[in-house]
């Protein structure tokens, strides 16, 4: 008896230490009050600390008896922010938050927090469109390619309207992903329409890197990769959109806008195609005058194409000061724009902003 008592209790033991050990990690856990706490299981792990958007300084995590490693942070703001893990100064995401922000090189997970009221970015109940994922070959480069689509919504029940297209294009460390799985454009879309500011828009996101991702020092190979975008944009991309949802063929219903890399595929090759693009946007963005040169020398034919040049940048952005010069440089030459100094930096809660911003302006 005695010995069945004790497989018994060791069995017992047993099992609550394995139940322990595989229960499952929730991470981040976002409390009522808005704190969160942040687990990562790392028993052999020397340090790890949490590196938040929303705070300026890496925060240790504590370690447990079994090797979880956890963090309550207070009061973290209602936003869409990036995060990630130094395990022993080591960068990774988040292993157990299914939700990546999609980059060249994967380091940072996504933590939102709504708002109260919610904010234009977060999810809420109105009329919401559709993202399409393509695959295709491109003619242009050889090579198999992928493109994301939004329509709007009421988009699939109609069967003559034809929409306008606004290419919307990523940053460096980014893919054509990010625009929708970080920066929410869908939603932002979606809910600017819904308020009766934004007109109804198709929006095309495709992979800014042709060339693969070219370091800023590479001028030669940046020009190439320049290249190959804009014949991508031009022989494959826009024409794959126009084959399968109803877009207007109007000059004056395209426009095209990106943030930092994709502010710079915007300015050189919007300013340059104005029988193409009527409506350019940069957001953190920057461009060699010589790039825009035509349009530069020709202010008033550029002025009577273009319906809107909108620019933006934040204070604390290190392009700030190449904005200035391109600002300059387009009041000099007697080129219309909109200029916005903003507070902020080079991040993704400011070019949430100045999407929201941007998009009401276009096709009125």
């Amino acid at each position: 008896m005695k010995s069945i008592l004790s497989l018994a209790f060791v069995f017992a033991c047993t099992c609550t230490s394995f139940a322990q050990r595989s229960a499952p990690i929730v991470s981040p856990d976002v409390q009522d009050d808005h704190s969160v706490i942040f687990r990562l299981r790392a028993p052999k792990s020397q340090s790890v600390t949490l590196r938040g958007q929303w705070q300026k300084e890496p925060v240790p995590l504590t370690k447990d008896a079994e090797g979880l490693w956890s963090l309550s942070v207070p009061n973290v703001p209602a936003g869409v922010w990036e995060y990630s893990f130094l395990v022993d100064e080591l960068a990774m995401i988040d292993p157990v938050n299914p939700a990546q922000k999609p980059q060249r090189n994967p380091t940072s997970s996504i933590l939102h927090i709504p708002g109260t009221p919610p904010n234009v970015w977060d999810f809420q109940d109105v009329p919401h469109g559709t993202v399409h994922q393509h695959t295709y070959l491109s003619k242009a480069l050889s090579k198999q390619r992928s493109a994301w689509v939004y329509t709007p919504p009421g988009y699939e029940a109609g069967t003559q309207k034809e929409y306008p297209l606004f290419v919307l294009q990523h940053g460096s460390g980014d893919r054509h992903e990010t625009w929708v799985m970080h920066g929410k454009a869908h939603w932002i879309l979606d809910n600017l329409i819904a308020a009766g500011k934004a007109q109804p828009m198709i929006l095309l996101m495709i992979d800014g890197h042709p060339l693969g991702q070219v370091p800023r020092d590479m001028a030669d190979r940046r020009a190439l990769s320049l290249a190959a975008f804009k014949n991508e944009l031009f022989q494959d991309a826009i024409p794959l959109v126009e084959s399968h949802y109803r877009v207007s063929a109007d000059r004056a219903q395209r426009a095209i806008a990106g943030l930092s890399m994709g502010g710079w595929q915007s300015l050189s090759i919007g300013m340059t195609n104005l029988d193409r693009f009527a409506w350019i946007g940069s957001f953190s963005g920057a461009v060699d005058e010589n790039e825009i040169k035509p349009a530069l020398d020709d202010a008033a034919g550029t002025n009577a194409k273009l319906k809107l040049l909108w620019i933006g940048c934040g204070e604390k952005d290190f392009l700030l000061e190449r904005n200035n010069q391109l600002i300059a440089k387009l009041k000099a030459s007697g080129v219309n724009y909109e200029w916005h100094e903003t507070a902020g930096d080079h991040s993704w809660p400011v070019w949430r902003n100045y999407l929201t911003e941007f998009a009401p302006k276009l096709f009125r």
